[in-house]
């Protein structure tokens, strides 16, 4: 039922090898199926030290998955493919659904997840690890994993994430000039990485997240504050 859908068809299609025959018998998993803590159990063990401490549930994963990256070089490409699954699940509404429903039994998790994956260009890391996700009922918990195995990358090449939201696109001048006032955040060695996005709801100005702190400078925020201030007044 899964694979019925049109959407998720395309998914597939855009992840396949170009010839059935160029697709390769699976490896032997990377990761220990079965109890949970087998799938993160490569942390305490491992020669590798992740770049970042992460804690919970998805700190766990991440960091057990970037072990496991470093050990086959394969760090780019399982953040990567990562993020497409992770896109695919915000356009795909039945993948979505597939990934929180936790009506669906472990059998259907882990066959639907093979099924899925197995002929695709993935890396073996990113299908492994998928398929330990299923087995352990943390499919649901792709996306904070995704994005702690993010952090993990950004730690590991010394960027600083700088996600920036205004209400259009701005021009490379004005994201240079941003760049250039963020630099005073940054410690030795470290370079800044910018992130653009576009929110109309905030009318004019930008917003800036960079680490723990968040710069509104917004129209939306001043009227709001202007309202309030207006409204004490009264």
């Amino acid at each position: 039922m899964l694979r019925s859908s049109r959407a998720l068809r395309g998914f597939l299609a855009a992840v396949a090898p170009a010839s059935a025959s160029s697709s390769a018998v699976a490896s032997p998993p990377i990761f220990t199926s079965g109890n949970e803590m087998s799938a993160i159990a490569a942390v305490s063990s491992a020669a590798c030290k992740v770049p970042l401490p992460m804690y919970g549930v998805a700190g766990k994963y991440a960091s057990a998955l970037y072990i496991t990256a470093v050990r086959k070089n394969a760090l780019e490409p399982v953040e990567a493919e990562l993020q497409q699954v992770c896109g695919a699940a915000e356009t795909i509404p039945v993948f979505a659904d597939f990934l929180k429903d936790p009506s669906v039994s472990k059998t259907v998790r882990v066959k639907a997840i093979v099924e899925i994956f197995k002929n695709t260009k993935f890396n073996d890391v990113t299908k492994n690890f998928l398929a330990v996700l299923a087995e352990n009922g943390r499919l649901s918990r792709l996306q904070q994993i995704t994005s702690a195995y993010t952090e993990l990358l950004l730690a590991h090449r010394g960027e600083v994430l700088v996600v920036v939201t205004a209400a259009l696109e701005l021009t490379k001048q004005e994201l240079e000039d941003i760049k250039n006032a963020m630099k005073g955040y940054l410690k030795s060695g470290q370079t800044l990485k910018i992130e653009q996005k576009v929110d109309r709801s905030i009318i004019g100005g930008i917003v800036v997240d960079i680490q723990d702190k968040h710069i509104d400078l917004s129209i939306d925020t001043k009227i709001k504050q202007m309202e309030k201030l207006l409204a004490e007044l009264v």
